[in-house]
């Protein structure tokens, strides 16, 4: 996740100098759009129940995946 003091925004201002539209260099716009993601992810997953670390290991040997 992109902390907002790493961000390097440019800022398109109106005749009155009120911001309207900011530019982001493409890495960071492509950042925030992932960490977008990230946090829509854990919004619908909010309920889901959890397991332990040991169950965890458990249910990916017994799949195969490690």
């Amino acid at each position: 996740m992109i902390a907002s003091d790493q961000f390097n925004p440019q800022f398109v201002v109106d005749s009155n100098g009120q911001r309207k539209a900011v530019i982001l260099p493409l890495d960071e716009y492509e950042a925030l759009l992932e960490d977008l993601s990230d946090l829509a992810v854990a919004a619908e997953r909010k309920e889901e129940g959890t397991i332990s670390h040991d169950q965890l290991l458990k249910d990916l040997e017994a799949d195969g995946s490690i």
